[in-house]
């Protein structure tokens, strides 16, 4: 059996999904904060085991019987680590013979801005690393799902204001990344590796403006913001402080090129050429 943490998030729901075409649903473990939350894979004949990242004793419930767990890492930034540490340390209690875990890719990252926020994901590949656990370390680079997010809904009338330079990053789907760890999860070739899942392409923000021009048949202008007027402009639409910063951060990291590692891996692991920069944005921005 497969148990897949954070199931009911956007890419553990894509995990399953794609996991669904190869394996019987009976096989799949959805490990699930709150039960009421995944009705619908329950629907779909997935076992619904509830547990969060806090509770280790859950943890090692819900892992009876699993042979490999995928760890998506926690979107609660509370001390990150101990909750990844609870969740290896109730695997191998279990008897899990694998885990997978989805951490982050960057270069610079001892000197990057966002050194403190991404700490806690190398912490935890160390910690995998040295559980005695067989592992897969998936190292994923920026969705390009989070363009919507830092680009605003709004960008095809209102154009990319953006503080990032002329930094690249080379953007993958989180649908395309999801379906990597199912392939992983669902074959036994894959021990005691790491991946670095991006894609083979960079792209710069002018890139982004340009293409979505082209898709859109309107004039998309990128602004390269300086910091005081973007953190303005955040502030005027009413986000939390924390949002700001992290806005900022990322922003920041983009443009001094933390991100800018192609590579290879998501396209070995898919067995075809992930989407293209065209592709992504048109289905995030033009068919959405």
């Amino acid at each position: 059996m497969i148990a897949i943490t954070g199931a009911t998030g956007h890419l553990g729901r894509n995990v399953i999904d794609q996991l669904l075409k190869n394996i019987s649903a009976s096989e799949i473990v959805a490990v699930v904060r709150n039960k009421e939350k995944a009705t619908t894979l329950q629907a779909l004949g997935v076992q619904i085991r509830e547990a969060d990242y806090l509770n280790k004793e859950a943890l090692i419930n819900a892992f009876q019987g699993v042979q490999k767990v995928l760890l998506i890492s926690s979107n609660d930034l509370n001390d990150r680590f101990t909750q990844h540490k609870n969740v290896v340390d109730a695997a191998k209690n279990s008897g899990v013979e694998q885990i997978v875990y989805t951490g982050v890719h960057m270069k610079n990252a001892e000197n990057s801005v966002l050194k403190d926020f991404m700490a806690d994901h190398f912490q935890t590949d160390e910690y995998i690393k040295a559980s005695g656990l067989n592992y897969t370390l998936l190292q994923h680079n920026l969705y390009a799902d989070v363009l919507p997010m830092f680009l605003g809904e709004q960008v095809l009338e209102t154009g990319i204001f953006f503080p990032a330079g002329n930094g690249k990053v080379p953007f993958a789907l989180r649908r395309e990344m999801g379906e990597a760890a199912a392939n992983v999860l669902s074959s036994d070739d894959h021990k005691n590796k790491v991946y670095h899942i991006s894609s083979s392409e960079s792209v710069d923000f002018e890139t982004i403006a340009s293409t979505l021009s082209d898709l859109s048949g309107k004039t998309v202008n990128y602004t390269n913001a300086d910091l005081e007027h973007f953190e303005a402009a955040l502030k005027g639409v009413g986000l939390p402080e924390e949002i700001i910063g992290m806005s900022i951060g990322f922003a920041t990291a983009m443009k001094h090129n933390d991100f800018d590692v192609p590579g290879n891996d998501l396209e070995k692991l898919l067995g075809r050429k992930p989407a293209s920069i065209e592709q992504a944005l048109e289905e995030l921005f033009i068919n959405n």
